[in-house]
């Protein structure tokens, strides 16, 4: 099981309402998209900070871990909007090298540094409802959102197979180390490449088994699977309404005075 599949078991926030927390979370992300302004996404990675640790009770420490994973990314992206090569310096830094300047603006870095958070926030979003949410809660609220069910039966399909390509992956390394595959450099790349080998051929295995196991069980097309019902929470709804509100009103404020 991958560790967000841990996470969202063990939230304390599993058995609310699927439909409110995506709701929550599709809103809140769209008003941080139109926003595009630090401030905005400053407030939003602190309220989904607060909703995830604090409410949901996932561990501070692992929640800034997996953030840390898209900031990465993010970092060595928007480094190509914050540094140029130019023959004349700009007003931010400027190092010389030869005839060349590498340098940049204020403007850039602030863009750079507005898109970093943006993206943030954004990312946050969504951990929020994959950190509280099962998949199958996801999968309940898109099919009565009415997206194709082929659609659905993929992502539930997909999601599937990341836990036995996972899980074959682990036997495979675990094999290959007791057998000193990883001793060096180039033994690890001759591990890797026969550890995919493998794990591609073993898959295609797994699948047709698995699409046989589908027919022997009747399956006309249609992945069907039980569904909890989880009332709608009143209370939540409201506060929901009054945090979108606030963050509409806040949205359309930086816009008019950006």
């Amino acid at each position: 099981m991958i560790i967000v599949d841990k996470l969202c078991y063990l939230s304390k926030l599993r058995y609310v309402s699927p439909y409110e927390k995506f709701a929550f979370a599709m809103l809140t992300l769209i008003f941080c998209i139109v926003s595009r302004s630090i401030g905005m996404g400053v407030l939003v990675l602190i309220l989904n900070a607060y909703l995830t640790i604090v409410r949901g009770g996932i561990s501070a420490r692992r929640f800034v871990n997996l953030m840390l994973v898209p900031l990465a990314f993010l970092l060595l992206s928007t480094a190509a909007i914050i540094i140029n090569f130019s023959h004349a310096p700009l007003d931010a830094f400027a190092v010389r090298i030869g005839d060349w300047y590498v340098t940049g603006s204020w403007t850039s870095i602030h863009r750079g540094v507005q898109m970093t958070i943006t993206a943030l926030a954004s990312v946050s979003c969504l951990y929020f409802l994959s950190f509280n949410t099962t998949m199958t809660d996801i999968l309940t609220v898109l099919r009565r959102l009415h997206v194709p069910p082929l659609i659905v039966e993929l992502m539930l399909l997909i999601y599937r197979y990341i836990f036995v390509l996972l899980d074959v992956a682990y036997y495979i390394t675990t094999s290959q180390s007791a057998r000193l595959g990883y001793r060096n450099l180039s033994a690890s790349y001759r591990s890797f490449a026969a550890m995919v080998q493998a794990l591609f051929v073993r898959a295609m295995k797994r699948s047709r088994c698995l699409y046989d196991a589908m027919e022997a069980r009747g399956y006309d097309g249609e992945i069907k699977v039980l569904e909890e019902s989880r009332p709608v929470c009143k209370k939540n709804v409201i506060l929901i309404a009054v945090c979108e509100t606030a963050l509409l009103g806040v949205t359309i404020w930086m816009k008019l005075h950006p």
